[in-house]
C-alpha cells in the first residue's frame, strides 16, 4: 500500500535558476493570520478588503432590519436599499436624520452596529498608520555579480545604490553563499557560508557602493567555477540594514544572485565620470553595464 503523503509539504522548485517554495499554503494560511495579511497585501488588495467587509457588514445590517419589520422611519416596507443606506449613515455616525429607528427592535440593532461601527473605523485607521508607518528602503543593486582580478586576487563585486536623495546611515552589508551539500554520512544540507567584504560598513550611504570579496585560500567560493555553482544551486544572499536618516528607523533591504548572475572575468563599467569643468559626478544609466576584464 502507497503511503501517503502528509498534507503538511513544501515543494522547492527552481523558477529562473533561483530557489523558490510553493505548497506553503498547506502548512501556513494567510487566512489563519489576517494581521499579517492586512500589513503584507499589496494596497489594492487591502482597500478591496475593506470595501468588501464594509459592504458585506452593511448589507448584514439591513437584512437584519428588515427582518424586524418596519423598524425604520421613513424608509420604504420592505426596500432592501433604504435599510442598506440606513445603515451606512449608522455605521458611520452620519444620522441625516431623514430615516430613524422607531422600533425597540431597530434601536437595539442601531446600538449594536454603532458600536461596531466605532470598532472598525479604530481598526482601520490603525491598520492604514501601520501599512503607512512601516520603513521601506529604495536600494537598487546591480542586475549582475562579477569576478574579476582586483590587486591580483580574484575578486566577487556587485554594486548597491541608494535611490532616495537622502543617506542611509550606520548602513551594513552581509553577503553569504548558499549551496547544496552531502556530508560523509550521506545526509543532505543546504549550507550557508559567510563571504566577508573588504568594506562591510558605511557610515553613511548616499551614492553608490561596490561591494567585493576576495577570493582567496579562505573563501568559500575559492576554487569554485560557474558549472560547480550550478550543479550546487549555489546563490548569493546580500542583506543591506541601516538607519533611514529622514525617518530615524531601520531598514533593510535583499538581493539574490544565482549562478547564472555571476559573470567571470568581466568587470563594471566605471560610472564616476568627470566634467568639462572638472567637477566629479556618477552616471547611474551605467550602473549595470559591464565590460571583459
Amino acid at each position: 500500500m502507497q503511503k501517503r503523503r502528509s498534507s503538511r509539504v513544501a515543494q522547492i522548485v527552481k523558477k529562473d535558476g533561483r530557489l523558490n517554495i510553493v505548497g506553503m499554503g498547506k502548512w501556513y494560511s494567510y487566512w489563519r493570520d489576517p494581521y499579517y495579511l492586512l500589513l503584507t497585501v499589496p494596497w489594492t488588495g487591502f482597500l478591496a478588503i475593506v470595501a468588501l467587509g464594509y459592504i458585506l457588514g452593511n448589507a448584514f445590517f439591513a437584512l437584519a432590519y428588515l427582518v424586524g419589520g418596519n423598524g425604520i422611519a421613513n424608509a420604504r416596507p420592505g426596500n432592501f436599499f433604504d435599510a442598506f443606506f440606513f445603515s451606512i449613515q449608522t455605521m458611520a455616525s452620519i444620522g441625516y436624520g431623514a430615516m430613524y429607528p422607531q422600533t425597540l427592535y431597530a434601536n437595539i440593532l442601531v446600538a449594536i452596529e454603532s458600536l461596531l461601527g466605532l470598532i472598525g473605523l479604530a481598526m482601520g485607521t490603525g491598520l492604514a498608520f501601520a501599512r503607512l508607518s512601516q520603513p521601506t528602503a529604495r536600494v537598487v543593486f546591480s542586475r549582475v555579480a562579477v569576478i574579476t582580478s582586483y590587486n591580483g586576487v580574484p575578486t566577487l563585486m556587485f554594486r548597491t545604490a541608494n535611490k532616495r536623495g537622502n543617506r542611509i546611515l550606520e548602513a551594513e552589508l552581509r553577503v553569504r553563499l548558499a549551496k547544496d551539500e552531502v556530508n560523509a554520512e550521506g545526509y543532505f544540507m543546504r549550507r550557508v557560508y559567510d563571504l566577508p567584504l573588504v568594506r562591510s560598513q558605511n557610515p553613511s550611504f548616499a551614492l553608490s557602493w561596490t561591494a567585493m570579496h576576495p577570493i582567496d585560500e579562505s573563501s568559500p567560493l575559492y576554487g569554485s567555477t560557474l558549472e560547480t555553482l550550478a550543479q550546487k544551486d549555489a546563490s548569493i544572499i546580500i542583506t543591506l540594514m541601516g538607519i533611514d536618516e529622514t525617518v530615524s528607523q531601520t531598514i533593510h533591504a535583499r538581493h539574490v544572485y544565482v549562478a547564472s548572475d555571476v559573470l567571470w572575468n568581466m568587470r563594471f563599467v566605471d560610472i564616476i565620470l568627470r566634467s568639462v569643468n572638472g567637477d566629479r559626478y556618477l552616471d547611474y544609466s551605467r550602473f549595470h553595464d559591464v565590460m571583459p576584464s
